[in-house]
């Protein structure tokens, strides 16, 4: 049978085979970025108008879209409702923009790590992917410009709150001097914050794309994260140059998002409830951010270093011993513990050995401590091993 030859380049999605193979009630499972089940709000589809079971337009539900641009106007960034478009969970995002600007060979500058999701999306296109590494409060600047000077990439991709999977949340200064590099070189930003409102310690977060005067830029996010994820609703912010070519492409993916879905979400977005369901959400997974550091400095402080992040779902944990910790899944599994490897949220995996990704929503506290001692003890006898 005859494949495009784009399908040589598709790769499973790591995450979702480990969430697969983590379905067993007794495994304890830091390995995807699921929100806590007991934190999915309970909704009312009473009110629910029949018209939305049937089509709708491919921008969105406009009073949806409306809502959006005037929270997205509350953070600074400068837009209009008609530069939303509504999408079927953020993630559509990233397969738009990679229809619209990869062919064969186009380079791309992202985080190092980034989002193995995105990796995926793009590498798929056959895009060239550039890596720029994180320091604490985001990316080395003198390797962004390094980049920028020397190649001229179709856009770049980062996350700049809570990143995935870093956790790291750049400063202001980081963020400033992004944008002024991309306006000098010309370089598209695509602006990823799944993770803005899981909050759970001070700081600002300006937009990057609110500091940009002359390149493009998209902005994509979601209520996955906040609300319930099966909904699939997520949305994108564009420039008008780019807008009309991502709805294009929208339409003639799906038509449009859902309207079921949009109609949930516009229930709760900007309302009272939704500002008392995210407090609750905060003081949910603040607690049990706290609950994993307090573990992590019992089981793993002779084996990693970490940060304590500030927000989003993930701790970043770098391995003093570095080792792939890809060859550790097996029998972690084994042992009743899921977590995601490090190595594949590099566009160059083999180059980043000993870093893992675990997150905290999920595994009740109760179970955490005997899940990371688990955990450690895999990493000490495969550590103990290759040293043999």
């Amino acid at each position: 049978m005859a494949f495009s030859e784009r399908v040589t380049r598709l790769k499973s999605s790591l995450i979702r085979e480990i969430l697969a193979a983590a379905q067993r009630p007794e495994v304890m499972s830091f390995a995807g970025g699921l929100p806590a089940e007991p934190m999915l709000p309970r909704v009312d589809w009473a009110e629910m108008p029949a018209s939305m079971g049937q089509y709708g337009m491919s921008e969105g539900e406009p009073e949806l879209r409306e809502r959006i641009a005037a929270e997205a106007r509350a953070l600074g960034i400068p837009c209009q409702a008609s530069q939303v478009l509504i999408i079927s969970g953020s993630q559509q995002a990233l397969d738009l923009a990679s229809k619209l600007f990869i062919d064969p060979g186009t380079e791309v500058l992202l985080e190092g790590p980034t989002y193995l999701a995105a990796l995926q999306a793009f590498q798929l296109f056959g895009a060239d992917c550039l890596s720029v590494p994180l320091e604490a409060d985001g990316p080395d600047l003198a390797v962004l410009r390094q980049r920028l000077e020397s190649h001229k990439p179709a856009f770049a991709y980062l996350i700049p709150t809570f990143q995935n999977p870093s956790g790291v949340r750049y400063s202001e200064a980081k963020r400033q001097a992004v944008a002024e590099l991309l306006d000098q070189f010309g370089v598209t930003l695509i602006e990823d914050e799944p993770y803005r409102e899981l909050v759970y310690d001070e700081g600002r977060a300006v937009p990057i794309v609110s500091r940009l005067g002359k390149a493009s830029w998209i902005y994509t996010g979601t209520v996955s994260k906040t609300l319930l994820p099966g909904l699939r609703v997520g949305y994108l912010i564009a420039t008008p140059d780019l807008f009309p070519h991502l709805l294009r492409l929208k339409q003639s993916a799906d038509l449009h998002t859902n309207r079921i879905g949009q109609w949930q979400a516009l229930q709760w977005l900007g309302s009272a409830q939704y500002q008392e369901h995210l407090a609750a959400l905060r003081d949910f997974y603040r607690a049990r951010r706290d609950a994993m550091q307090a573990a992590l400095e019992e089981h793993f402080a002779e084996l990693a270093e970490w940060n304590l992040p500030e927000g989003g779902l993930f701790f970043w944990l770098t391995l003093k011993q570095p080792i792939d910790t890809r060859g550790l899944l097996q029998e972690a599994l084994e042992q009743q513990v899921a977590f995601m490897p490090g190595e594949p949220f590099f566009a160059e995996p083999e180059q980043n050995p000993g870093y893992l990704r675990l997150n905290f929503s999920h595994v009740v506290p109760e179970r955490l401590g005997e899940g990371l001692r688990r955990l450690a003890g895999v990493i000490r006898r495969a550590q103990q091993a290759a040293a043999a």
